[in-house]
């Protein structure tokens, strides 16, 4: 078994340096910020009750009233607070996305499809339509492509 050890080291590392590669460009650092300013808020809310929000225990019981699953619920905050402060960071940005394009996938088919594609701008309609979360998914996939860019801890972990 011990044999092995060396072998495995190097797929790691490999696997490592293909999730992190990335080019040094500024247009992921800009998608990262922009993806923080707007989803950050949305997980301080969730997780600590800031800008109005319920805080974990009034958010947890919400997302377990409306039948979410605990380990679901858990994972949007989770995801919302510190993967967009991974994000901003650049750090494991493409895991890291396809995460947020999950969560916002699953979004879309359990509460916001029969809403249309229009936010509820004017309280017209009984919830939110899909066009916030096709736009961030679009920012993830972007992300996804070409990885944290300038200035990420993706960058720093590659070139070791």
């Amino acid at each position: 078994m011990v044999f092995l050890l060396p072998y495995l080291h190097k797929k790691m590392k490999a696997l490592i340096n293909k999730i992190t590669t990335t080019e040094n460009q500024v247009t992921s650092l800009i998608l990262r910020i922009t993806l923080f300013i707007v989803l950050w808020p949305h997980g301080a809310q969730l997780l600590l009750g800031l800008f109005g929000g319920y805080g974990y225990t009034g958010s947890m019981g919400y997302f377990t009233q409306s039948g979410l699953p605990y380990i679901v619920g858990f994972l949007v905050i989770f995801l919302l607070f510190f993967g967009t402060i991974a994000m901003l960071a650049g750090f494991l940005t493409r895991p890291f996305a396809a995460a947020f394009l999950i969560m916002f996938i699953g979004m879309i088919t359990t509460v916001h499809m029969p809403f249309g594609f229009f936010m509820n701008w004017f309280g017209s309609q009984k919830g939110e339509g899909i066009e916030y979360h096709l736009l961030l998914i679009g920012i993830v996939i972007a992300l996804m492509v070409t990885g944290g860019g300038k200035r990420s801890v993706d960058a720093l972990i590659s070139t070791k």
